[in-house]
């Protein structure tokens, strides 16, 4: 609209039209589509973690009348050895959730990239199965392999290695390693299809100008490919940290935290604490800590990924 058509009042100042609405329905329809979603979010996960909180600063079954001890919960789970070692677990797991993973994929990707392989679709396919299988039917599958006299340790002494053979999952040493590789492999197909989406979305100009200027494949990897896959890095960072912090499901029927509790993880504790020990004080404590965990983990490392 032109100023010439704005109306003229009587001191002979313009005066601007009324908004126009915004053609459509009203802004506050939109709150009624998305309202069904809310109601079910907060009755399935916001209220029963608010309940939660709300239960870590007492002790008892759940049952019965329950005792408000504070934030005594908290402070054994610093003090409390088992506990604080479940922490220490959960961490170890994520270099082989999380880094090995991806440093794996790193590799395969560039060469992938590189050499231009016929058939990646497929192997991509292949590679990516084990992340969308049941973690159970994984489990079960793994400790057949790792058993005593399990395929792998057969292997081994197949090939004149039976020197090498473990009870793998009844070693305190190998236990929580054997736990973790699992874990890669389930988590390396999500890893390598994130970055093999994200290695083809790079210029091929800027390989070509690295080329030319004489770099060579690491080189190459480390000026082109790795900065432009940051934010594939940062998804499949923030995927795997959380798979390997609340990882229940392979530790529950691989070992069920053994042997002692050379693998016990603060998932598995919740568990363990409400419905065999029933303290749900405890458990609910545990539980509040592993999220403020993931919680702070996710924000790091996307804040990392913003960062210049």
């Amino acid at each position: 609209m032109s100023l010439t058509s704005l109306p003229v009042t009587a001191g002979g100042r313009r005066t601007p039209s009324p908004r126009r609405r915004v053609p459509g329905e009203p802004r506050s329809v939109a709150y009624l589509y998305i309202l069904p979603a809310v109601l079910i979010y907060a009755a399935f996960v916001f209220f029963p973690f608010i309940h939660s909180i709300y239960l870590s600063f007492f002790e008892g079954n759940g049952i019965t009348r329950m005792e408000f001890v504070g934030i005594d919960n908290y402070v054994d789970i610093v003090r409390n050895p088992i506990l604080r070692s479940a922490f220490v677990h959960a961490l170890e797991l994520i270099v082989f959730y999380s880094f090995l993973p991806i440093a794996i994929g790193l590799l395969l990707a560039s060469v992938l990239h590189r050499s231009r392989i016929r058939g990646v679709a497929f192997y991509r396919t292949a590679l990516f199965l084990p992340y969308v299988i049941a973690p159970t039917a994984i489990a079960v599958i793994w400790r057949w392999i790792l058993a005593p006299r399990g395929p792998l340790n057969s292997f081994l002494e197949a090939i004149g290695l039976g020197a090498l053979a473990q009870p793998w999952l009844g070693d305190f040493t190998w236990a929580l390693p054997s736990v973790g590789m699992v874990g890669t492999w389930i988590m390396f197909g999500l890893v390598l299809a994130l970055l093999l989406a994200g290695v083809q979305k790079i210029p091929t100009e800027l390989y070509e100008a690295a080329r030319l200027d004489g770099a060579g494949p690491w080189m190459e990897f480390r000026a082109v490919t790795l900065p432009g896959l940051r934010y594939e890095i940062v998804v499949a960072l923030v995927l795997t940290v959380t798979a390997a912090l609340r990882n229940f499901d392979i530790i529950y029927v691989m070992t069920s935290g053994g042997p002692g509790n050379a693998t016990v993880v603060p998932s598995y504790l919740v568990y363990q604490q409400a419905f065999k020990v029933s303290q749900i004080g405890a458990a609910a404590a545990m539980g509040t800590a592993l999220i403020v965990v993931i919680i702070a983990a996710n924000l790091l490392i996307s804040r990392a990924g913003r960062s210049d």
